[in-house]
């Protein structure tokens, strides 16, 4: 099984509302099919990064997002959008579990 990290760098102070937004695309995603999304941050009240939100969620198998198979939530346009406005970069990390 493997834990799979999104790394969401965002402009500074917009950390709220960038997790929001990543957390209603991590919905539309479950809604897919994906296993169940966790999205949390720290900086604020709690040591770590500042100005980083993370999203995390497991998979049986590494597979291509282009795989035919591969399903897609609907109608994510707009939280995207919003998303790309305050987002200064992203990173994607993978780990394996025992």
């Amino acid at each position: 099984m493997y834990l799979i990290r999104r790394v969401f760098k965002v402009k500074p102070g917009t950390t709220r509302k960038a997790a929001h937004l990543i957390a209603q695309i991590g919905k539309g995603y479950e809604k897919a099919g994906r296993s169940a999304v966790r999205v949390y941050w720290s900086g604020y009240t709690v040591p770590g990064a500042a100005d980083t939100v993370y999203m995390d969620w497991t998979e049986e198998t590494l597979r291509s997002p282009y795989h035919p198979d591969a399903k897609e939530p609907g109608e994510m346009g707009e939280a995207y959008g919003q998303l790309h406005e305050l987002q200064v970069e992203s990173s994607i990390e993978f780990f394996e579990m025992v």
